[in-house]
């Protein structure tokens, strides 16, 4: 141990002095989630007018920090990011940001691919070191390691508020150039409170899983009313990109179990984990729970492995044959394609597996219906028609599976907001009919 903690404390610098290593025209790469390097991201914005052109590569950036939303420091740093949030959202409208399409299995080795398989510097937040020299990449591992293995050098900040999660989350001593010591605390969550009809909405849901399934669920009021309604079944896998809050209740309620799972049997497997600090608390130290690497949790073919496999994700519109446009608004990227595809595929090749979508009925305080006769010029496509199974809104299930075209347009019509069905069913006579 005190070779470890000697070496520890070789590696130990100053923030300033770490900050010091990127130069213009740097690759970056860094942890992201719960786990992003606040101390760089804080402090990124100093360097202005010190340096330039240094490609950075995002994933979902939880807090505003001053170097993505500040217009000032455009051109200091050029920020790819492979999913918006808000504070990427913003940069994206004055050019600070811009979006790198792909699924989450695949996108970081292609955009590593681009670049040689190189970069020059990986930026990550990791938990305290153990005794035999380890520190925990611990709550996301979506593309961490990727980054990790190609990059010239690595700084971390080791934050003791960061749990140790079991995994293929270890990075040794021996394979860090630079440490930080931070006390952050990490970012939250909190629980959704599910609407009334994101309640129906889950009531559907919940109906499609049975006792014994491995399920997906993302975050937000659907998926938490959905979690809320699958109290009653009995040993639930897990095999998500993410582990959620409303997880935990389920596995507390003895919901979860992982007993029926032909892959990872007992393990609750996820890419990364988002949340509140109970969930925080939940993951530490805690034997059933894998973060593994994003290219193997959405590999379509793991996840195929999972017999009863259940892909829940949602969509912002879809039209009368099932194509769902999930990431953007027309033109205007909103967020990313995320491991849709890769949940929805995987699933689908899954003895007995089922892909649904989730999509409330109207937008813009009911002024918009969601179910549209086609996409809106420009739209992004997603998740095609030929990869969803059942479409829920809170108005009914629409079965996709095995229909044609009309029967499509019948079901998706019927689960349509009542006001504009009427106007669906002109427009599909016109177009379908």
């Amino acid at each position: 141990m005190n070779k470890y903690i000697s070496e520890y404390n070789s590696k130990k610098v100053t923030l300033d002095e770490a900050l010091g290593v990127l130069k213009s025209g740097y690759t970056l790469g860094t942890s992201e989630n719960a786990i992003e390097p606040t101390a760089l991201f804080d402090n990124l914005h100093t360097l202005h007018g010190k340096v330039s052109d240094i490609t950075m590569l995002d994933g979902i950036m939880l807090r505003e920090h001053p170097f993505i939303v500040d217009p000032q420091y455009k051109g200091m740093v050029n920020t790819e990011s492979i999913f918006l949030m808000g504070p990427a959202r913003k940069g994206l409208k004055f050019g600070g940001v811009t979006h790198v399409p792909g699924d989450l299995h695949t996108v970081c080795s292609r955009w590593l691919e681009a670049r040689d398989n190189h970069i020059n510097v990986f930026w990550g937040s990791a938990s305290p070191m153990d005794e035999h020299g380890y520190m925990c990449l611990s709550l996301c591992l979506i593309h961490e390691k990727e980054l990790f293995e190609a990059a010239d050098v690595v700084i971390l900040e080791i934050n003791p508020n960061i749990p140790t999660v079991y995994g293929d989350t270890e990075i040794h001593i021996r394979d860090v150039d630079y440490i930080i010591e931070t006390n952050t605390p990490l970012p939250e969550l909190p629980r959704s409170k599910p609407t009334e009809d994101e309640k129906t909405m889950g009531g559907y849901i919940a109906s499609l899983v049975n006792d014994g399934d491995t399920i997906q669920l993302g975050i937000g009021g659907v998926p938490d009313a959905v979690a809320e309604q699958l109290m009653n079944k009995h040993d639930l896998g897990i095999h998500t990109e993410l582990i959620t809050n409303s997880m935990v209740d389920l596995v507390e309620a003895g919901v979860i179990t992982g007993k029926k799972k032909t892959l990872h049997k007992g393990k609750m497997v996820s890419a990364f984990v988002m949340g509140d600090r109970r969930l925080y608390d939940f993951v530490d130290r805690n034997p059933s729970v894998m973060v593994m690497r994003g290219s193997y949790t959405n590999d379509p073919a793991v996840i195929a492995k999972n017999d009863n496999m259940v892909s829940i994700n949602s969509a912002l519109s879809v039209d009368l044959t099932g194509q769902c446009a999930s990431e953007a608004i027309g033109t205007v990227q909103y967020s990313g394609t995320g491991g849709q595809v890769d949940t929805a595929v995987g699933a689908l090749h899954a003895q007995n597996g089922r892909s649904i979508i989730a999509v409330h009925s109207t937008a813009k305080n009911g002024t918009v219906s969601t179910i549209t006769p086609t996409l809106a010029p420009g739209s992004i496509v997603t998740l095609n028609r030929t990869n969803v199974d059942h479409v829920v809104t809170e108005y009914g299930i629409a079965y996709m599976r095995g229909r044609s075209v009309r029967q499509r347009i019948e079901n998706l019509i019927a689960v349509a907001h009542p006001d504009f069905r009427g106007e669906l069913r002109a427009e599909a006579n016109k177009i379908w009919f």
